[in-house]
């Protein structure tokens, strides 16, 4: 589908009243099993190879591999076995080894229908986060990222974190603007420092009001932070307006693969046998 038709569906979706709902897929199994379910939108970028490995998603924002190399190569593994739901890359606009918009073009060429930024400088603060700043490593790289992508007619779904952020990137052309409440809370490699659940709330509707100043077309769904399971999704929606889905990634993937396999190894155990 083109960015059009994707956003000409989801506007129908949203309009009939069902929210939308989008995941991230560190793995072909969990792309596949969330098309499945029903999901309306995939992303996959390099914490979720890291989270599904077992380490915290975290891991995306350190040395650890070429976040932008990572996200192609595993396109092979999950874009081959989705077949009608679009995926977005996340993709590391701040990498100054890439040439950003050719590698965007790579990015289309490989059959994804939009991007994210991820992993986004957006998730650090204090001295460090003002030393990236100061040394060309900042957000507005990740702006930039998104306003080329939109060029070459990319669907659009970044991250933000401060009002300024979301009017910034609904200037730079952003479709579907995700307010992100922070690393996701919950199982066992999630956070413990979180917002609560009625500050998360707040924060989201202000981050969304402030980017629907700019586009008031704009989609903005939720994400992160104390937001990790249905229910929490839901109190979000029922106390904010113009907030119409969730985002998930940890959400989506690893809790169901730590609680249904523990629970499935669990039962195995409880078997017995006949003596004889």
């Amino acid at each position: 589908m083109s960015r059009q038709e994707i956003l000409d569906r989801f506007r129908a979706q949203v309009a009939a009243g069902t929210p939308i709902v989008g995941g991230g897929a560190g793995t072909g199994i969990t792309a596949k099993s969330a098309e499945a379910g029903g999901i309306d939108l995939l992303v996959i970028y390099n914490s979720g190879r890291f989270r599904m490995a077992g380490r915290g998603s975290l891991s995306g924002l350190l040395a650890y591999g070429d976040a932008n190399e990572i996200v192609m190569d595993m396109a092979r593994e999950v874009l081959p076995v989705v077949n009608h739901t679009p995926v977005l890359a996340g993709v590391n606009g701040t990498d100054p080894f890439r040439d950003m918009p050719r590698f965007l073009a790579q990015v289309k060429d490989a059959g994804f229908a939009g991007v994210q930024n991820f992993p986004t400088v957006g998730l650090i603060d204090g001295v460090f986060r003002a030393n990236l700043e100061e040394t060309g490593m900042g957000y507005g790289l990740e702006m930039d990222m998104i306003r080329a992508a939109r060029d070459l007619d990319l669907l659009t779904s970044p991250y933000v974190f401060d009002p300024e952020q979301a009017k910034d990137m609904a200037r730079a052309g952003a479709d579907i603007l995700v307010p992100h409440m922070g690393l996701t809370t919950s199982g066992t490699i999630g956070a413990q420092t979180a917002l609560t659940i009625e500050e998360a709330a707040v924060k989201v509707q202000e981050l969304a009001d402030a980017a629907k100043s700019v586009n008031p077309d704009i989609l903005c769904l939720c994400h992160g932070g104390p937001i990790a399971n249905p229910e929490d999704a839901q109190y979000v929606l029922d106390h904010t307006d113009g907030i119409v889905g969730f985002y998930g990634a940890s959400s989506i993937e690893r809790f169901p693969a730590e609680t249904g396999i523990k629970k499935q190894t669990e039962d195995f155990k409880a078997i017995t046998f006949r003596k004889s």
